[in-house]
């Protein structure tokens, strides 16, 4: 199966993007979600939490205790490098185990806002980085999620900058309001479709 890994930084619109490739037909892996889900459904990632961070770290009904993990990972890089390290791999196993289930399709994108920091790039055929200003993704991402401009910096400096991720990417869509982003999206799904058969 073909594998387009798609990021960008916050409030680059990379969701919007993905939309659009849906309504093409291209079925879409949301790794920020999958990764919540795993926390509660992989065992073997349940025990490697408990070990890690104790028993606290999930409720007596089996639910993550999210605040405890925070309290912990939060400010402190070695331990939120520890968390990493155990959830990356298995949200790489249900990808894995997703893909298997699109048989059907021509290709398939993974939806990641840290494709690149957890190396997981390198288990796609092809990345896409999805940018724009940082003036213009401060003013989404506070329009929609009602923090501030400088928790959005806050949260931004916590990826990798933009250069770094567009010298990694193979393919760029540039979605700053002014150039036209379905245009953009179809290029890509043409050259894809082509790959991906090119691939089989």
């Amino acid at each position: 199966m073909f594998k387009v890994g798609i990021t960008g930084n916050i409030g680059s619109g990379k969701t919007t993007v993905c939309k659009i490739f849906e309504v093409l037909g291209v079925p879409v892996f949301y790794a920020d979600d999958e990764a919540k889900k795993v926390m509660v459904e992989d065992e073997l990632l349940i025990a490697g939490i408990k070990q890690a961070f104790g028993d606290e770290a999930y409720f007596a009904d089996g639910n993550l205790n999210r605040k405890y993990i925070a309290g912990i990972v939060f400010n402190n890089k070695d331990e939120l490098a520890k968390l990493n390290e155990l959830v990356h791999p298995a949200t790489f196993r249900a990808f894995d185990k997703w893909v298997a289930t699109q048989k059907d399709a021509p290709y398939v994108l993974k939806e990641a806002a840290i494709l690149f920091e957890s190396d997981s790039y390198k288990l796609c055929n092809r990345s896409i980085m999805v940018t724009a200003p940082l003036d213009i993704r401060i003013k989404r991402v506070t329009e929609r999620d009602g923090i501030t401009a400088d928790e959005v910096k806050s949260r931004n400096s916590r990826q990798f900058t933009e250069e770094k991720k567009l010298a990694l990417a193979n393919d760029v869509i540039i979605n700053d309001g002014k150039h036209l982003v379905i245009p953009q999206v179809l290029k890509l799904h043409k050259l894809y479709l082509s790959l991906a058969q090119q691939n089989s």
